[in-house]
């Protein structure tokens, strides 16, 4: 297949991309790079730097699928401006359904969020309950999710509500609660818990990977909405799981998120997809990068600390 990855120099595009010219497809990534550019040239990946918000310059021309993963990512990222996060993350994921129409693309798989749900007291979180976004940039990923709807007579729309990923990734990120409860042990030996009680939904990064690949196979006979998370477990559970491996205490202290939901991936699995890799593995190999000296615990690898430095250039 010949195939478009918006963001696929981010935390997932990039083992994304690389798992898609491993079997064999034409890849064309198309990303601004604020977090610069992991992947190694390969003749069969183009990748075209430049801001999803130009939607014209984007190649769609000849693609069979576009996997659209370009946003501003979490709540703070987005909080640093709003017009901007409206911007890139809702109206250019028009634009680029309107192009990927345009350029006659059969499928269009976006990647939203399990955290359009906001706070649940349902036992498990399925994909027909009501969306009662808390952000911004929640509600950016519901207005998209509505909005490519709205193509679905143009062509065939995968909706991927993913829960909190984890694991090593070329392009990594330290700002994601299973990723920077582990390096604070590994570095600090002490781990810090904002709330702890919250449940939250995780999937693996590799697993997710692997989601996209399930879609680009099986996507066309399956339109809509589907859930991607598998381990429920509330964030001291976690911290409690980094403990196991590395002697760190766990402190707890208040927090003012109070998004607390389990996600139901059963429409998922239905159709065939099987979880593999799991929270306890994302651990063991944030671990290994450090301890091996690929991963250290630097700026570049916070969304915020990175975005806030952009905006002084």
């Amino acid at each position: 297949m010949n195939i478009l990855v918006t963001g696929g120099c981010g935390y997932v595009g990039t083992p994304l991309t690389l798992s898609l010219l491993e079997a064999g497809h034409q890849v064309t990534v198309y990303d601004i790079q604020w977090f610069g550019n992991y992947l190694p040239d390969h003749p069969a990946l183009t990748v075209v730097q430049g801001d999803i918000r130009n939607a014209g310059t984007v190649p769609m021309e000849g693609k069979d699928a576009v996997i659209h993963l370009a946003n501003i990512a979490n709540d703070p990222c987005s909080d640093l401006d709003s017009k901007g996060n409206w911007e890139v993350n809702a109206l250019a994921t028009m634009l680029l359904a309107e192009r990927a129409v345009a350029c006659g693309v059969k499928q269009f798989i976006f990647a939203s969020s399990g955290s359009v749900y906001g706070v649940k007291d349902e036992p498990l979180v399925t994909e027909d309950l009501s969306l009662v976004p808390i952000s911004d940039y929640n509600k950016t990923k519901m207005v998209s999710e509505r909005v490519l709807l709205s193509y679905a007579k143009d062509l065939v729309v995968n909706i991927i509500r993913p829960a909190t990923v984890c694991g090593y990734s070329p392009r990594m990120r330290l700002d994601l609660s299973v990723n920077i409860l582990t390096m604070q042990a590994v570095t600090k030996g002490r781990i810090t818990v904002f709330g702890g009680d919250q449940t939250r939904p995780n999937i693996h990064i590799k697993d997710m990977v692997r989601v996209y690949h399930h879609f680009l196979a099986k996507g066309m006979e399956l339109p809509g909405i589907f859930n991607a998370g598998f381990e429920n477990i509330s964030i001291l559970d976690i911290a409690n799981r980094v403990a196991k491996h590395v002697p760190a205490e766990i402190v707890v202290t208040p927090s003012n998120d109070p998004r607390s939901y389990r996600l139901s991936s059963a429409k998922l699995l239905a159709t065939g997809f099987d979880q593999k890799f799991f929270v306890e593995d994302a651990i063991v190999e944030v671990i290994e990068a450090f301890r091996t000296g690929k991963l250290k615990d630097e700026e570049k690898y916070y969304n915020i600390k990175t975005m806030l430095k952009l905006k002084e250039i």
